[in-house]
């Protein structure tokens, strides 16, 4: 779940449930952000240079309802050697449920704005 305002410059609150792991909250920094197609968000543990997550969400309309969305995600820092592992067993499947929901929100929203 993510909460705030998605304007740049604004922290968003994103409380994530890894696969099999602790719940994590988590405060990143909206970089960028154009409404119903693009956000940007770069998040650290701690202190910048730790681990840090830039996050990218685009939503790409492919009319009649439907959506293609594309999540990039680049991690950074000194801890990523160490937690490779976990990123792809316990939160890449986390976001894949995230980014379902997001797309089934996307493909509403379209359908409800065609005339």
């Amino acid at each position: 779940m993510t909460f705030g305002s998605a304007r740049v410059g604004e922290r968003l609150t994103n409380r994530m449930q890894p696969v099999g792991g602790r719940a994590v909250t988590l405060r990143p920094t909206v970089l960028a952000a154009d409404p119903n197609r693009r956000l940007r968000w770069l998040g650290h543990l701690f202190v910048p240079g730790i681990l840090d997550a830039e996050h990218t969400f685009t939503i790409e309309p492919r009319g009649l309802g439907q959506v293609r969305l594309v999540q990039q995600e680049r991690f950074r820092g000194l801890l990523v050697p160490l937690i490779r592992g976990s990123l792809d067993r316990h939160t890449l499947p986390a976001f894949e449920q995230m980014n379902q929901a997001l797309k089934c929100r996307a493909e509403q929203l379209q359908l409800q704005s065609q005339p």
